[in-house]
């Protein structure tokens, strides 16, 4: 299982000054240098955070790991896709006004807009993945549109992690990346991921090729360092993190 760390909250920062600090560059340099696997941003419409030249530099700059591009499908982001081609593009579902994303594509009734898009970004050598929530019945529609994996919303499964009652969640994730997996379609985890909950899904779910994790990471760093943070998520993604007492 590998690690891109979502840098959006580092803009988020940065733009509550309206300066350039912190950079976002930067500290995505980094979080490389820390041993991350690879770097997540996801330019939303409003530019609450990531800029379009925030992906301009970081897919630039960073080309000893993947970059991963996050976004819904409309114009400005698909074109951005294409100009920078990062190893992959994850296209996301967005409801106007959500504070984040909540939900995963309905793949089947959406395939007469994926599969264009997904087929367009194949094309230009862009790996694509689709945000879907943890169901094993999704699979089929995702190997007909064509994507090459999904990215499981993990936000239910948090949810049960923090009451204590995570067992049928993790159940439903762990049947979803089985059933990708039979489908020869790769496997990505995201969404409220911590260094505590990572460690059941690293147990039973060995499939899940990749997390991308960035406003835990980035609230853990506020306590113990970004080189910390770091480390602490890749010996969770290992399954070797256990939490300092």
């Amino acid at each position: 299982m590998k690690l891109s760390v979502n840098v959006n909250k580092i803009a988020l920062l940065r733009n509550s000054r309206g300066h350039d600090a912190p950079n976002v560059l930067a500290f995505a340099q980094k979080i490389v240098g820390y041993g991350a696997h690879g770097i997540t941003v996801h330019p939303r419409a409003d530019r609450r955070h990531i800029t379009p030249d925030d992906a301009r530099a970081v897919t630039r700059h960073i080309t000893t790991v993947e970059t991963n591009f996050e976004g819904d499908i409309r114009e400005e982001f698909l074109d951005l896709t294409l100009e920078l081609r990062p190893t992959q593009c994850t296209l996301v579902p967005v409801t106007p006004g959500e504070v984040t994303s909540h939900r995963g594509w309905d793949v089947a009734k959406w395939r007469f807009l994926l599969q264009p898009v997904v087929k367009r970004l194949k094309e230009e050598g862009i790996r694509t993945s689709l945000f879907v929530e943890a169901d094993p019945g999704v699979v089929a529609a995702v190997a007909e549109v064509g994507a090459d994996r999904i990215e499981i919303y993990t936000g239910p499964y948090a949810q049960a992690f923090e009451r204590g009652d995570y067992r049928a969640e993790l159940d439903k994730v762990v049947a979803t990346t089985k059933a990708a997996a039979a489908a020869g379609v790769g496997v990505n985890a995201g969404h409220d991921l911590t260094a505590e909950n990572l460690g059941p899904l690293v147990k039973e779910a060995p499939e899940i090729q990749e997390v991308s994790i960035g406003h835990y990471l980035t609230a853990h760093a506020l306590e113990v360092g970004m080189r910390q943070a770091v480390a602490d998520y890749l010996m969770a993604v290992e399954g070797r993190y256990e939490k300092a007492r």
